[in-house]
């Protein structure tokens, strides 16, 4: 029986072409998070299943994990997220390192997911994390990262935008307010992330089955009408938390003044369930109707290194999968032509006896830094225009019969359709107007 020649269901072969894709995804990704000053960092791609269960989501561990025992009967997982491990590396060294740890990375993860547009089993996902930044100015900083990595890709506020909440004041609304308990509370987070996606019927009918009090239920209806940070405010103030409503009004405030304020939405289903989320939590949304839906999400903890008996330490970060992210440019036509790759010149010749000199102009070339193609046999002249387009390069060198007596190359440059006659040996020459 013959062997399938696809790729495992939900994961990629990543042709010449869909890797000059991601290798542009990736730089931009990588360019952006150094001019913040981030450094990058990996870990192994097994971790133990035990990482995961302190602090990832149930639907992770049941559902979504691919684990196996190993031969020395650990259970162990292919990494299907990256937080749980900055969190194991930042616990061992945060002690003796100068605060803030800006730290980024590009995993490749797995989940086992129904792969379906914008998701797939196997993906790429780039983390930004700011560890130990003083108030809330890493929360600031790190939407400044995300938007200015959409911006470097030509994105803008008519493409995106970021909807924003604060666990803080979802705690204090539903702890303290409703009087809810802490099985309540993690209940609400679930059904308020829902909230926008059921019907009124089924949003009153999941309210019910928590057991709150009729008064703590008007509340918590009464949340999830709020549309704008204004409101929010007011919300709280009326409800005697002040001083939550003031901080995050400061924090607010600073967002305006590092120029945040027009992506940023408020919206009260967003929650992101996770324990350890104690301050902003957000995720960024594509505006096109044709993929209206989140392309990366994230949020401030401070809890996060207590599964390592460490002290708490705030902390704020986001991820940006590659699938959906690819998704968002090409809808909005942000991604530009790689159907051909990029070289710099093709060196061809038309007699067989040039192959030698040939050879070694291109080896010359590539020392000076240029990427050149050589044609490893003659090529007849009418080849060589479409075969140096399919190659992507600026130039081409040609040599017949008469160049090679001379021991001279056409250059010919494709764009401007100029060509030169240049000495073979004057490599100064050909690599003037070649970078010219």
């Amino acid at each position: 029986m013959a062997l399938n020649k696809l790729p495992y269901r939900g994961t990629r072969d990543f042709f010449p072409k869909d890797k000059r894709i991601q290798d542009y995804l990736f730089s931009i990704m990588i360019k952006t998070s150094e001019s913040f000053g981030y450094e990058p960092y990996d870990g192994p791609l097994l971790e133990e299943v035990e990482l995961y269960k302190a602090k990832s989501g149930e639907e992770l561990i049941n559902e979504q994990i691919y684990s196996f025992i190993d031969r020395g009967e650990r259970n162990m997982a292919i990494r299907p997220e990256m937080t749980p491990t900055v969190a194991r590396l930042v616990a061992q060294v945060h002690r003796e390192s100068s605060k803030p740890l800006r730290w980024y990375s590009i995993p490749r993860l797995m989940r086992y997911e129904k792969p379906q547009r914008g998701r797939m089993r196997e993906f790429w996902q780039l983390n930004c994390d700011i560890f130990g930044a003083p108030g809330r100015t890493g929360e600031v900083e790190i939407l400044q990262v995300a938007v200015e990595l959409f911006e470097n890709y030509g994105a803008n506020k008519s493409h995106f935008e970021i909807v924003l909440n604060d666990r803080a004041i979802v705690d204090t609304v539903f702890k303290k307010i409703m009087g809810a308990t802490d099985a309540q509370t993690y209940r609400l987070y679930k059904i308020a992330d829902k909230s926008k996606k059921v019907n009124e019927e089924g949003l009153k009918k999941m309210v019910a089955e928590v057991g709150l009090t009729p008064a703590a239920e008007n509340i918590f209806y009464s949340y999830l009408q709020l549309k704008t940070f204004d409101e929010v405010d007011a919300f709280l103030k009326k409800n005697n938390e002040t001083e939550i409503a003031d901080l995050f009004a400061n924090f607010i405030s600073l967002t305006k003044s590092n120029d945040l304020s027009e992506y940023l939405v408020y919206d009260p289903s967003i929650v992101r369930g996770l324990d350890y989320y104690t301050g902003i939590v957000f995720e960024i949304f594509d505006k096109h109707p044709d993929n209206r839906r989140a392309l990366c999400g994230g949020g401030a903890f401070a809890n996060l290194l207590q599964i390592f008996n460490e002290d708490p330490l705030p902390g704020v970060g986001f991820g940006l999968g590659d699938v959906t992210f690819q998704d968002f440019l090409e809808v909005h036509n942000l991604l530009p032509n790689f159907d051909h790759p990029v070289n710099d010149i093709m060196i061809t010749f038309q007699e067989d006896q040039a192959i030698e000199v040939s050879m070694k102009l291109a080896r010359s070339l590539r020392k000076a830094g240029l990427k050149v193609v050589t044609n490893l046999d003659a090529i007849k002249f009418k080849k060589v225009f479409p075969t140096a387009e399919k190659k992507g390069v600026r130039f081409v060198t040609l040599m017949g019969s008469d160049e090679f007596a001379k021991n001279q190359i056409q250059l010919k440059n494709l764009a401007t359709k100029e060509q030169h006659t240049i000495d073979l040996n004057d490599l100064e020459s050909i690599l003037k107007i070649i970078k010219a």
